[in-house]
């Protein structure tokens, strides 16, 4: 027994087992833990590029951030905004069309390929397409509601219409997942509670929400929480279709952080904010967390 062991304590299959894992330990060591490290020391400190003295200034880059105007006024609810909007939208639209395709009909192969094609795209190329499309002189969807009558938007230069364009965007790339997901949860669900609805004389509509909504809860609350994470660090889009304006009343989160540390050269503030939304983000995680653990134990 003791011959098995080494003086570290692991047999031979622990020690081949750590062999396998150690490449992506290093990678997690070298490009996610020594970087945030980093980050943590530059956050107490005045680390400007064209100053680069790094003088230690304790909290005092937190407070700069918490007590700035144009991030509690504007990029926390953006943020906020943005995640729930999204998340909630993209996860209705996900479910409506997961339920149609659950259902045979004619061209359901075709339809599968075509919901799927924006999720295909990258966010970059979707978000420029939307910008051209949205243009106050040449865009294709303005002329259209030009020719239908309509007033003109600024869809571009004002608050909101440019703030709902990032969210339609942000929609437009991601009900896709939540379709493909839904579906294959859908696919699995067991037969047996569905024919008993219907022998019970249950409506369409009345076993969706008995039935099917119960079934798929675990799921698409997993679904939530990843996609709400993936959310709150948006940033191609809002950085292509608006860079923020006009006059920084779309900005999220990761763009205000992305304008301290590479517009103002600012790398001590722009690594306390990258600190604080990791905070908010970390209880955001541990309270949706709760809510799957919760829905797991209802499920069983």
């Amino acid at each position: 027994m003791t011959a098995r062991f080494t003086k570290f304590g692991f047999d031979e299959k622990e020690r081949f087992m750590l062999f396998l894992i150690a490449p992506a330990g290093i990678v997690l060591v070298c490009f996610e833990i020594i970087p945030i490290l980093i980050g943590m020391n530059a956050s107490f400190r005045e680390w400007s590029l064209v100053n680069p003295q790094r003088t230690w200034v304790g909290p005092k880059q937190y407070i700069a951030v918490f007590t700035d105007p144009v991030f509690l006024k504007m990029v926390l609810p953006n943020t906020f905004v943005l995640m729930i909007l999204s998340v909630g939208v993209s996860l209705a639209l996900g479910l409506a069309l997961a339920s149609l395709l659950n259902r045979p009909f004619f061209g359901r192969a075709i339809m599968r390929t075509i919901i799927l094609l924006p999720l295909t795209i990258a966010p970059v190329i979707t978000a420029t397409m939307m910008r051209w499309s949205f243009n106050d002189q040449f865009g294709v969807i303005t002329i259209f509601l030009s020719c239908l009558g309509l007033p003109d938007v600024a869809w571009l230069s004002d608050r909101w219409p440019s703030f709902a364009l990032v969210i339609m965007t942000d929609i437009w790339i991601w009900t896709p997942w939540f379709t493909i997901i839904l579906l294959a949860a859908m696919q699995g669900l067991p037969p047996e509670p569905f024919e008993a609805a219907r022998i019970d004389a249950a409506s369409p509509w009345c076993i969706f929400r008995r039935v099917t909504l119960p079934m798929l809860r675990p799921v698409i609350i997993v679904c939530v929480l990843i996609r709400a994470i993936d959310a709150f660090r948006t940033f191609d889009q809002v950085w292509i279709l608006t860079g923020g304006g006009p006059a920084r009343s779309t900005e999220v989160f990761s763009v205000y952080a992305y304008v301290l540390a590479f517009v103002d050269l600012d790398i001590g503030r722009a690594a306390a904010a990258a600190g604080i939304g990791a905070l908010i983000m970390l209880f955001v995680g541990i309270g949706l967390y709760g809510l799957v653990n919760r829905s797991m134990e209802v499920s069983r």
